[in-house]
């Protein structure tokens, strides 16, 4: 299965998921910053990871702006997973966060969300809590074997 992570990064840690995320999902797996992708080349891969810090209870303003770009109905038919890092705190649940907003949007693209998952910093720079790159590798395992099914799910 052809797949991309698309993240954008503040501090670094973002970055730091997507990697370990990228490194579980198997080999051929691009990687790739938002600021570098192109809404274009989405159509060659089967499998989106999107990833994003949550600031101010939603992806980045970079990140934004490349879903936007994203034509409307462009990921029929494409597998999503989404992930955010965020604060582990009860303030951050009043604005929402990152990864739900990013996964309404792929969904309005027509894309196919089948995982969602946060992962958290200890404070606005970070770093990751501990065990959080172990956790991020587990997933990426996860979404693998997710979309591995689901992939055997919808041949005819």
């Amino acid at each position: 299965m052809r797949t991309i992570v698309i993240y954008d990064t503040q501090y670094g840690n973002t970055e730091e998921v997507a990697k370990a995320v990228a490194g579980a999902l198997g080999n051929g797996v691009k990687i790739q910053k938002v600021k570098d992708a192109n809404p274009a080349d989405l159509s060659d891969y089967d499998l989106l990871v999107i990833g994003s810090p949550t600031q101010g209870g939603r992806q980045t303003v970079t990140m934004k702006a490349f879903l936007d770009s994203i034509p409307e109905g462009a990921l029929k038919g494409k597998f999503a997973a989404v992930f955010d890092t965020r604060l582990k705190t009860k303030l951050v649940k009043l604005f929402g966060y990152a990864s739900g907003r990013i996964a309404d949007m792929i969904r309005e693209k027509g894309g196919e969300i089948h995982l969602e998952e946060p992962f958290y910093v200890k404070a606005t720079k970070g770093p990751l809590l501990d065990g959080e790159l172990e956790r991020a590798k587990a997933w990426g395992k996860t979404v693998a074997e997710t979309i591995s099914k689901a992939g055997e799910l919808d041949k005819p």
